[in-house]
């Protein structure tokens, strides 16, 4: 599209919206019958204009106009393959081109008539040959307006001076008025589109316009003046040209890796971002689609559209595999690919050519001089020229990128552009082979990999998921019961193919929709959507038969055993609500379920609330958690810890305690997560929270700084509001936030990291000391600990518990002590009970000992009269009191 020097001018039409968004209203045409209209307004406008014009300058035809017209168009034609487009908003670029220069030349030696008829022929001629159609109307109108108003201005500005001043003022005057024009006008183009541009954009526009326009008026004005007027000035102008021609190439080269860096920088950004949105989707093999989703889509088609915009083609095709198993997937930019195109694959005796090229460097076919397998696939795609590049990992074909028809030059593809298309061809390659790794990983993760079923994991995921959806739901529990006689009689291949067979007739008797798990060994576990009592014990008992049935072992047949037990979300109605059940609970119940069928010689057991007096117990202890807060059976108990070597006191950790008067002594291991299934786990954090910051204060009164350490839990990181309440809980007790230090483990950070990682930044922020517990035992530590805002990291003790005996366990705490010092990290051990762990650690160079070696956990009055009893008091560095450990 030929855009005139320091002009705004839409540079795509746009296309009506796809039906899945909201329509345009009925009064409010689409953007593109807005355009049209307002084109066809212009130009009219403007031949109006030009026929007023060329009556108020009349002309008389002469031999030597027909040179000066052909010249004139030549040197039109120049500028706009030179001009150099800048995008400045979507939709919507800014050009610097040179046409003032021979407009200027053409405002002295040629009538009006002569002028407009040869920008037309460059102009409109340039958006043929580059298949703008679109636009055509448009342009031409603002091409006979730009000249329309040079001309007026020249005769005006001319009839002013009445001789006075110099002879080019007029010229300079009409030059600057032409792309002032057509930049006005094009902001109003801007406006019809229903964009918005702000006024202080438009001013600076206009004013770059102007300046631009002054500089090429005054280069057009100066070379004809050499020209004509200065002895032997032609070689004078001819070296000037020259020099400004390299000026102009270098510029251009160097706008060009710009742009492409810039473009290459997008594609990344963009190619990023879909891995991340697709590793954060679970593939769960439930019911799921080969196909790509729609936000996927939507950034292979952006990723389609900057590729075609950077290269000036007419049309840029993307071919993805996303599955081995599916066929290739096809996004298109620019013009339409012909509809037979779009199911074309790369294998099989009728493989389109371009589809099965070796390798997977670029490839660059002309019609006129390529192979007839390959003139025939242009021509079936309705293109001229064709820039291929395929996408690999290996030998694994991940897809194709095919730019047609180059449209910004006659000359059609260059050498940047192959070396353009094949950089981004490597990242998408590279995007590419991530996914299908990702995928690779995603399954592994969530399936069993000796049937194919989902694991535990998986399960939970895809059962959960059906279960806030469909309330009316069966969770079954089924167990093969021989596989340990035949392990110890024939070996554990012989079990592992029983194991296989019992999953592959579950399998067959669920279908493929329905969500089947192997849990661990012989055991398997499957959701029934919307089934009732009646409906799951017949399908219960069926897969029990066909689980039971006889199977061919080793040139034997085995009678294998199977029970059945199932649970639903209602089967404790009256005790919770079905929205707080989750999968393990509703999974607990069938295990409860099967063990009482297997203790009273059932087949087929469904869970009864008198089965499990533990979930009565667990509901108990919730409902009565806000009252044994408010009535003091729940304490905060302390568990020091010392520097190592130095044994000086730097803090402390905060456990909880119950006390119940019916139960007793509770483990926080049994009432903390039942606590925190009730969506009680708030209430919980900001008591031990507060009861800490009261300590740490009163420690700070007596000139102690002593820090408190506190366990976060998984609900608190889903929190957005959780920073804001440990700031005024600070603020309210006047504690310092380094010395409060928040505990989170590294599975439930991996949990949800997307959701978690916000939270953790705007705690690091508040000041707050962050800390990953149970380090090591996670699946993802080293993955994502870079990425944490944390502060320090918690040995978890089973490592340091068996490190004295056991080489293994002792390699992993000195890596974890290495890796933890190579991100600049605290690191601190739990669980020391022995002085040669000790002396092992502060070998190590860990910086923080915790365990019963130091103390067990105290109440607060005798971790005070332990405090006195076991360290002793020194004057610190900045004049607080240090408490130090005695030998």
């Amino acid at each position: 599209m030929p855009d005139h020097s320091g002009a705004a001018e839409p540079v795509a039409t746009p296309s009506p919206p796809p039906a899945e968004h909201p329509q345009w209203p009925a009064e409010d045409p689409a953007p593109n019958r807005r355009f049209l209209v307002f084109s066809l307004m212009v130009l009219v406008s403007a031949v109006t204009a030009a026929c007023l014009m060329s009556w108020w300058l009349p002309s008389y035809p002469r031999p030597q106009l027909i040179w000066i017209g052909l010249l004139l168009a030549l040197g039109f034609l120049i500028a706009e393959q030179l001009a150099i487009n800048i995008d400045v908003r979507s939709g919507v670029s800014w050009s610097i081109s040179f046409c003032e220069i021979p407009l200027v030349i053409g405002l002295f030696v040629a009538p009006f008539e002569v002028v407009l008829a040869a920008h037309l022929a460059a102009g409109v001629g340039t958006l043929l040959v580059r298949r703008v159609h679109d636009r055509i109307l448009y342009n031409a109108g603002a091409m006979i307006f730009e000249i329309c108003s040079a001309f007026a201005t020249l005769t005006l500005v001319n009839q002013l001076l009445g001789g006075f001043g110099p002879s080019w003022a007029g010229v300079i005057a009409g030059a600057l008025v032409a792309p002032l024009s057509s930049t006005l006008l094009a902001l109003v183009c801007v406006r019809v589109l229903g964009r918005r541009m702000r006024v202080g954009a438009a001013v600076r526009l206009v004013l770059r316009t102007l300046v631009l326009g002054m500089v090429n008026a005054s280069a057009g004005v100066i070379g004809y003046q050499v020209a004509v007027h200065a002895e032997s000035g032609w070689p004078l102008l001819v070296l000037a040209l020259g020099g400004l021609s390299a000026l102009y190439l270098a510029y251009s080269g160097m706008l060009r890796e710009q742009r492409d860096l810039e473009a290459l920088s997008e594609v990344s950004l963009i190619v990023a971002r879909a891995g991340h949105q697709a590793a954060a989707k679970p593939s769960l093999g439930v019911g799921e689609s080969a196909r790509v989703d729609d936000s996927a889509d939507d950034e292979w088609q952006v990723i389609a559209d900057r590729i075609k915009d950077q290269l000036g083609a007419a049309r840029v095709v993307l071919r993805l595999r996303f599955d081995a198993q599916q066929p290739l997937h096809t996004v298109v930019s620019g013009e339409e690919l012909p509809a037979e195109m779009h199911g074309v694959d790369a294998t099989g005796a009728r493989a389109d050519a371009l589809l099965r090229l070796p390798g997977s460097q670029v490839r660059h076919f002309r019609r006129g001089d390529a192979a007839p397998e390959i003139r025939h696939a242009l021509m079936r795609r309705g293109a001229d020229e064709a820039l291929v590049v395929p996408l690999r990992s290996g030998s694994h074909l991940l897809g194709i990128v095919e730019a047609h028809d180059k449209l910004s030059r006659w000359r059609g593809f260059g050498r940047p552009d192959v070396r353009l298309i094949g950089t981004m061809a490597s990242h998408l390659a590279t995007a590419m082979d991530n996914r299908r790794l990702l995928a690779t990983l995603r399954h592994d993760a969530y399936h069993d990999p000796l049937t194919g079923l989902l694991n535990r994991l998986g399960f939970r995921r895809a059962a959960g998921d059906q279960l806030r959806r469909h309330p009316d739901s069966v969770v079954l529990r089924i167990d093969l019961d021989v596989l340990a006689t035949v392990s110890d009689a024939l070996g554990y291949a012989w079990s592992d193919r029983m194991v296989v067979a019992a999953g592959r007739r579950l399998r067959d008797e669920l279908g493929s929709a329905v969500a089947l798990a192997r849990l661990e060994g012989g055991a398997f576990a499957a959701l029934l959507v919307d089934t009732d009592d009646d409906r799951a014990q017949t399908i219960a008992e069926r897969l029990r038969a066909s689980v039971a049935a006889p199977y061919p072992v080793d040139r034997l047949t085995v009678e294998a055993g199977s029970v059945v037990g199932y649970s639903t979300p209602k089967s404790l109605e009256g005790e919770t609500l079905a929205a707080d059940v989750d999968v393990d609970a509703l999974l607990q119940r069938a295990d409860v379920a099967l063990r009482a069928a297997r203790s009273s010689g059932d087949n087929v057991r469904v869970y009864l609330p008198t089965m499990g007096q533990i979930f009565l117990r667990r509901f108990q202890l919730v409902t009565q958690f806000r009252q044994a807060l408010e009535t003091g059976q729940v304490k905060v108990h302390y568990q020091p810890k010392v520097a190592l070597p130095s044994r000086q006191v730097l803090g402390v950790e905060a456990l909880v305690r119950w006390r119940h008067p019916e139960f007793g002594k509770l483990d926080p291991d049994e009432f903390v997560p039942a606590v925190e299934a009730a969506g009680l786990i708030d209430a919980l954090t900001g008591f031990v929270m507060d009861q800490s910051l009261i300590r740490v204060r009163k420690w700070l009164d007596r000139g102690l700084r002593i820090s408190a350490a506190v366990n976060l839990s998984v609900r608190s990181l889903d929190d957005a509001a959780f920073p804001d309440r440990v700031a005024g809980a600070l603020q309210r007790h006047g504690v310092p936030p380094e010395l409060l230090t928040l505990e989170l483990t590294e599975s439930g950070v991996m949990a949800d990291p997307q959701r978690a990682l916000p939270v953790l930044r705007r705690l690091h922020a508040l000041g707050v000391v962050l800390a990953v517990d149970d380090f090591g035992t996670g699946y993802s530590s080293l993955a994502y600990l870079r990425q944490l805002p944390v502060d320090e990291v918690k040995i978890d003790k089973s490592f340091v518990l068996g490190m004295g005996t056991d080489l293994g366990d002792h390699a992993v705490v000195r890596s974890i002590v290495e890796l933890g010092h190579s991100l600049g990290l605290t690191v601190v051990a739990e669980g020391v009970e022995e002085d040669v762990a000790r002396d092992q650690l502060a070998a190590m160079g860990c910086d923080v000992a915790q365990g019963y070696l130091i103390s067990r956990p105290l109440s607060e009055s005798r971790l005070e009269a332990w405090l006195q009893a076991r360290t002793m008091q020194a004057k610190g560095l900045r004049d607080e009191t240090v408490l130090t450990l005695l030998s």
